[in-house]
């Protein structure tokens, strides 16, 4: 049995109607509005440039976005967008028929970045230290279009499906490899200043996001440029967050919750604390001899 097509969004129609499924759905449309909501994303009348790479998280993101504007809980216009990079073998005609299909308002756009990302790797191959990849190059290159066509489509912003352990991820790669605490922020704008990127999926769980795609059958398409490459960061990463997640159950979301938890004044950042200016309180430590209490 699915759920019925007159109180849920064309994105959900055909969804199971188990008790299992129907509380992974509330689950991650009730973490979306929470994350929208706590890092100030909506704009009203603003357009968003959903990023949809045909991925498990993109599809969820696609998905309760347009659930909670259905529901007049996000008052803003949403315009779905595939960058086809020129990938060999990319499916190009899954995406479109998808959103055709669920009425959903889009554009593809065609950019040959893969032969660009590939002749750097064939100049550079023997230089390359051993478990890097060019995902940085093909991400900047990606980013750069979407931003052009944001700005072409007079967007607000564009909104990606980074999800909670994506985050928990590039905090680990920052802190192993960057020398830097730093991850993925929910809320950024742009270096010109003109655009938002929003991540609205920032609290939901990876998990979450494979058990509801899997089960809505969406048509995934995996990226074959460098995700399947094997000695990853992020993958040696992620290795090292599951064994702690399967030595202690709910680790992930400890670690989560201390990124909202910050205190400049316990760590070393002189820039974040004025450690030089702290200086000692003497005077109310001045007392009258006499209020001193004598020993019996």
């Amino acid at each position: 049995m699915t759920d019925h097509s007159d109180d849920i969004h064309p994105l959900f129609a055909g969804a199971p109607r188990t008790t299992e499924f129907k509380k992974l759905r509330k689950r991650i449309v009730r973490l979306t509005r929470e994350a929208i909501e706590q890092y100030g994303m909506i704009e009203k009348g603003t357009r968003w440039l959903v990023c949809l790479s045909g991925g498990k998280d993109s599809y969820t993101l696609l998905a309760v976005l347009h659930e909670l504007q259905w529901r007049g809980l996000l008052p803003v216009d949403i315009l779905a967008c595939n960058l086809d990079q020129g990938q060999p073998g990319f499916p190009a005609t899954v995406l479109p028929a998808f959103l055709e299909k669920m009425g959903v308002p889009h554009r593809i756009e065609y950019k040959d970045t893969y032969s660009i990302v590939m002749d750097k790797i064939s100049i550079v191959m023997d230089k390359i230290p051993q478990g890097r990849t060019f995902c940085a190059l093909c991400s900047r290159l990606r980013r750069g279009n979407l931003y052009r066509i944001a700005r072409e489509e007079g967007c607000s912003a564009v909104v990606l499906g980074h999800h909670r352990d994506d985050i928990l991820e590039t905090f680990f790669m920052n802190l192993f490899h960057g020398g830097r605490l730093a991850t993925m922020p929910p809320k950024l704008l742009n270096e010109d200043g003109d655009l938002f990127v929003y991540r609205p999926l920032a609290h939901v769980s990876e998990i979450d996001c494979e058990k509801f795609s899997k089960a809505m059958e969406y048509p995934i398409i995996p990226c074959d440029l460098c995700g399947s490459q094997d000695g990853l960061q992020r993958q040696q990463v992620k290795q090292i967050l599951d064994g702690w997640e399967a030595n202690s159950p709910g680790r992930r979301q400890i670690m989560f919750r201390a990124l909202t938890n910050t205190r400049p004044s316990h760590l070393l950042d002189p820039e974040l604390f004025d450690f030089a200016g702290l200086t000692r309180d003497l005077d109310q430590f001045e007392t009258n001899p006499d209020d001193i209490p004598k020993l019996r």
